[in-house]
């Protein structure tokens, strides 16, 4: 058999990931919170960006672009064409920007005190200076996020060279604090200590708490009833009070040091009965070329060949940025609009017309890969009549009738809510009755579907939610 050897050309066309086309990505995907914070690290980096304190004419970009002929000029296949094009087409118009001050990040932080600064106050009034306030700061450095204590009293006694008994004395203090149940070593006597100090621990309470607890976590009410031989009823009773207890006193502290809040990126408003999309622009600033740098590279006075380079690098690094984030506020205006249009229902009747929709029909309604819409939708708020919703929210599974009527997963769990609130809590449906009732409207699900749905919901079961 014969082998021949031969060499052959062929033209390809694949898509080069430069630094460029990634920096276009990561812009696209950031939050507004996350992109501020980029762009003032960019233009603490790169002195040919500066904030525009009033919006300037778009032709600035093109006019460096102009001033260096080696501004880099490939596509990367991403059409930029429209960055500059006049986008009154989209119901854009380039005006002077309002400040919003509703939008201020300063109206939306607030730092609470931690759970260990929250006990320290109370450490130093209870305490005097010594042994026992030592041993109680160090207690409540040892709690964690829920307020249970992480060391056991032996490890604590052996630290400050005491009795186990010294230490069970400053804990007992501890118990007494704000929150109530901070400082328990377990979820029982967690419970215990708030019956104590709301001043209803009893035989009974004690009883239910210490031998009973499982049975109640699992709804066995007949016989937590039988084992203190009271009546259903006051079982219900001391179960109601049970769970009007907080397992996890101390997380009402937790990330108190991190407060998450939220600005929306799109802001929808109704007017003269139709929807319209409105970028939020008050959050991002809006970034120009610094003009004193740019004519550096016009001054025939700078002729060192080094100078010039980095000048035109950071020329061009700048104007690339500037593109990037016109191409992101136009890619999210677009998807923002796509949204609003398909869910119009939701937005004028609310969750349960909400339609299912996923990243491949808006994709392909806008023209753009599917990930360029997982993209531009990550991390990213949407203020609408109905309330400021993630924009992932829209984006849901579902199911269609015979009728051709679509049934999103949340406009199914709206559904099932609104019936289990409506239901008699002595005789709670059933998952199956659910689903029957369901189906009688129209709505083709299966029982499978109700239990993970009300599962997802954090619904109970018609076991647990029976009261007696």
């Amino acid at each position: 058999m014969r082998v021949d050897l031969s060499l052959t050309m062929e033209l390809t066309q694949k898509l080069v990931m430069t630094p460029e086309l990634r920096q276009a990505i990561t812009v696209l995907q950031l939050s507004a919170l996350e992109l501020q914070q980029y762009l003032q690290q960019e233009i603490l980096e790169n002195p040919f960006l500066e904030i525009k304190e009033e919006p300037g004419e778009r032709e600035e970009v093109a006019a460096a672009a102009e001033d260096n002929p080696r501004s880099d000029n490939e596509r990367f296949d991403i059409d930029w064409q429209e960055y500059f094009a006049d986008r009154s087409d989209l119901g854009y118009v380039n005006q002077p920007r309002e400040v919003y001050p509703e939008h201020s990040y300063e109206n939306f932080l607030t730092r609470g005190p931690s759970l260990q600064e929250h006990l320290q106050i109370q450490i130093d009034l209870a305490f005097p200076p010594g042994l026992e306030k030592h041993v109680g700061q160090y207690l409540v450095g040892c709690l964690d996020e829920s307020g249970y204590l992480t060391v056991t009293l032996t490890e604590a006694a052996q630290k400050f060279g005491c009795s186990e008994d010294k230490v069970a004395q400053v804990l007992e203090v501890i118990q007494t604090f704000e929150p109530a149940g901070v400082g328990a070593r377990d979820l029982k006597e967690c419970l215990l200590i708030q019956l104590q100090q709301s001043g209803k621990l009893n035989n009974l309470t004690e009883r239910a708490v210490r031998d009973y607890l499982e049975d109640i976590a699992q709804g066995r009410m007949a016989r937590v009833a039988s084992g203190l031989g009271v009546s259903l009823q006051k079982t219900q009773e001391i179960v109601d009070l049970l769970r009007s207890l907080n397992p996890k006193p101390g997380y009402q502290f937790a990330g108190s040091n991190e407060v998450q809040y939220v600005v929306p990126d799109v802001i929808v408003e109704r007017i003269n009965g139709e929807f319209v999309v409105l970028l939020n622009d008050s959050v991002v600033p809006r970034l120009g070329i610094n003009s004193r740098y740019r004519s550096l590279l016009q001054d025939k006075e700078v002729n060192e060949p080094e100078a010039k380079k980095y000048l035109e690098s950071r020329l061009n690094a700048a104007s690339w940025l500037i593109r990037s984030l016109e191409q992101r506020r136009l890619t999210l205006y677009r998807v923002a609009c796509c949204i609003v249009d398909i869910q119009k229902e939701f937005f004028r009747h609310g969750i349960k017309h909400l339609r299912p929709l996923n990243l491949k029909q808006v994709a392909e309604i806008v023209g753009v890969h599917e990930s360029t819409v997982s993209r531009a939708t990550a991390k990213k708020y949407m203020q609408t009549p109905q309330g400021v919703f993630e924009f992932k929210f829209f984006f849901s599974s579902g199911i269609s009738s015979s009728e051709g009527n679509s049934y999103s997963s949340q406009s199914i769990k709206k559904l099932i809510r609104e019936i289990i609130e409506a239901e008699d809590p002595h005789l709670p449906w059933s998952d199956q009755k659910i689903t029957k009732q369901l189906n009688q409207q129209g709505v083709p699900v299966s029982r499978r579907t109700i239990a993970k749905y009300r599962t997802e919901m954090g619904i109970p079961s018609a076991t647990l939610r029976k009261r007696y």
